[in-house]
Order: C-alpha cells, then sequence, then structure tokens
C-alpha cells in the first residue's frame, strides 16, 4: 500500500487519494487500508518518512565520505536532480501543504525536516571548523536554514518550471566553495 501511494501522490498529489483510489492501486480491499493505518493521511506520512529515511541514509554517507566539501556539495546539489526524478520533492511538497491544516501532519513533516537540518547541521557545522568560519558571526544553525530555504525555493521553482538564476547561483556557490577549500588553514579555537 505505501508503494502505491508513493506512485499516486507523484501521479495526483494527495488530493487525488482516497481510500478507494489507493485500495485499487494496491490491489487489496479498501477495509485493509484504514485496518493496517486508520486514515488516508496516515499512509501518506508514512510515505514521506519511509522515503526520506532512505534518502536521509544516503546524505549521510555521502557527508561522511573522504572527499573536500565542495565535492559533498556538488553531489548534494546532483541529488536535487535524482529526487525530482524519483518524485521525492513532489511528496515532500504534497505532504507540506497537506500539513498546513493539519496540526497532527504538521508536527510529523516537521520532525522529518528536523532530521534533514540535523544531518545538515553535523556535515555543515564539520565544515565550517574546517574552513575556519567564525560560529559565532555565521551560526551553523543559521547556515544550514539558509541552504535549506533556498533549496526549497528552488525545488518549487522547478515543479513550475522555473529555474531562472539557478545555475547561476550554484555557480557563485561552487566558485566560493572552491576559494574557501583553496585557503583553508587548520582553525584554532573557532
Amino acid at each position: 500500500m505505501l508503494d502505491a501511494a508513493e506512485s499516486l501522490l507523484v501521479e495526483v498529489g494527495y488530493g487525488g487519494i482516497t481510500t478507494r483510489v489507493l485500495a485499487r492501486a494496491a490491489g487489496v480491499n479498501q477495509g485493509l487500508v484504514h485496518y493496517y493505518f486508520g486514515t488516508i493521511d496516515e499512509v501518506l506520512v508514512q510515505v514521506l518518512e519511509r522515503f526520506t529515511t532512505r534518502l536521509i541514509e544516503r546524505q549521510r554517507e555521502m557527508y561522511e565520505a573522504d572527499m573536500p566539501f565542495v565535492e559533498k556539495w556538488r553531489t548534494a546539489m546532483g541529488y536535487l536532480d535524482e529526487d525530482m526524478a524519483s518524485g521525492y520533492q513532489k511528496i515532500w511538497l504534497e505532504l507540506q501543504a497537506l500539513a498546513w491544516n493539519r496540526p497532527e501532519i504538521s508536527a510529523r513533516v516537521a520532525r522529518v525536516d528536523d532530521e534533514w537540518r540535523d544531518v545538515l547541521n553535523e556535515a555543515f557545522g564539520r565544515a565550517m571548523r574546517e574552513f575556519g568560519i567564525d560560529r559565532r558571526r555565521y551560526p551553523t544553525e543559521a547556515v544550514v536554514a539558509l541552504v535549506g530555504t533556498f533549496n526549497l525555493g528552488m525545488i518549487v521553482e522547478r515543479h513550475v518550471g522555473c529555474t531562472r538564476g539557478h545555475q547561476a547561483l550554484l555557480r557563485m556557490i561552487d566558485r566560493w566553495l572552491d576559494e574557501l577549500e583553496a585557503g583553508r588553514e587548520p582553525a584554532e579555537g573557532v
């Protein structure tokens, strides 16, 4: 049922998913949807949580790899394309929209967001220490929030066909990271 719900979220969005539609797509009796999940909302949230678990593991492995941070950054930005193709971004956006008016879903979607931020806070904190960036002036959590916000903006824009300025922004960040990498000295007391 989760696989069927995942496909439906990508194809028709949460507004097009009913118990009947999900049961038909999963090839099960409608009663089983409620028996195992209680509500359609629960099915959809579990789809997001399951998908996120896979991608967070991918992200953790990448950030733990022995390579320069700039290469990790480039890999992560490449994941944006992969995640769009896989449907994850649409599922994430669909659940965000569903959560706007449903506090019980909002809390779970926020936990998923916190999982992502935990991974990024750890990876960016390590990189910022290595680069000698003053984390009192540029708190890691603030940098992660900035990156998360611009990523979300790019994701939303890509889903409506707007990509103007995206590559220029990514090239600018790449150049900045290359400069940090080239001038990196061991950070002391940061």
